[in-house]
């Protein structure tokens, strides 16, 4: 079989990720599997993602390199992945997912026993809002920048505390201190914990690369991206959702927030493991509830 090129983006965290897809895609094609180097623009700019296309920004440039066949296969966090098709592109596969719960990096015990008025650092609209829905007396801090300098800023004491998804911290081998947030404080992003593994449609060794994905992963996240397309929200909305599986059983809990977090519509939505209009129920289930109103800048 033909080298077979991943793209990706060049942070630590990407090329983590990256490297263990690569080495399944080695293991189910028996070929030889390199890596190429993307930067994008939500790389270089210190602005904020909502500010230039939110995550979709890291998804696109890395795609590019499918569509100039600079590769054969990009690599994505599958929570940056806009839920519109690409007609030129396909997930080929999405692998086994990980621990899907966000970290708050800190010194405290616990969210409660932050001081009033902590100063908390993040990027995402999902985790200001649930963090001000806990806590409206926290001060959010939006920030940029990888892992090791979000962790760097809590433990120079600029911040009292980060939020930081527990996949990337896993991935990269890291446990800084602090804490994993329970669902009833926090859901996760739609996708979080996992990848989009994208190919050409037309790509030879697309049959080949799809065997390394994970049927109930493929199960959950189909349930949660199809919620978020209902919901005709972006992946920086604010909205948590998370499937889970048990049995035949796909179980969805969704909530959409308001930015403040003072306002919250959620629900769950159970139906079989394959069924394909779950997210859609809980979507329109959230919409009839009046989830649309605090969507309508989103749209």
């Amino acid at each position: 079989m033909p080298e077979i090129r991943v793209a990706t983006r060049a942070s630590a965290l990407a090329r983590a990720q990256t490297g263990w897809v690569r080495e399944r895609i080695q293991a189910v094609t028996g070929g030889e599997v390199s890596e190429v180097l993307i930067t994008t623009e939500g790389d270089t700019s210190t602005a904020a993602l909502t500010s230039f296309g939110g995550q979709g920004v890291f998804v696109a440039a890395v795609r590019q390199a499918l569509i100039e066949g600079r590769a054969d296969v990009a690599v994505h966090s599958l929570k940056d992945m806009p839920t519109a098709d690409d007609p030129r592109t396909m997930i080929a596969a999405v692998p086994a997912r990980e621990d899907v719960r966000d970290f708050l990096v800190t010194s405290a015990d616990s969210l409660d026993d932050l001081p009033s008025g902590a100063r908390v650092g993040t990027g995402s609209p999902r985790r200001v809002a649930y963090l001000l829905r806990a806590r409206p007396d926290l001060e959010v801090v939006g920030i940029r920048g990888n892992v090791d300098s979000r962790v760097a800023r809590v433990t120079s004491g600029e911040l009292d505390a980060v939020v930081l998804a527990m996949a990337g911290l896993n991935r990269l081998g890291l446990r800084p201190p602090g804490f994993a947030l329970g669902f009833d404080v926090m859901l996760p992003a739609v996708g979080q914990g996992a990848l989009g593994v994208e190919m050409l449609r037309d790509h030879p060794a697309a049959g080949d690369v799809a065997g390394i994905s994970h049927a109930i992963t493929v199960a959950a996240v189909s349930a949660e991206r199809a919620l978020l397309a209902g919901l005709r929200a972006g992946c920086s909305a604010p909205v948590g959702a998370l499937a889970e599986i048990a049995g035949d059983t796909l179980e969805l809990r969704a909530a959409v927030l308001s930015h403040d977090g003072s306002q919250m519509y959620a629900c769950t939505t159970t139906g079989s493991l394959l069924d394909p209009d779950v997210g859609q129920r809980a979507a329109d289930d959230l919409i009839g509830q009046g989830a649309g109103r605090l969507l309508g800048e989103n749209r």
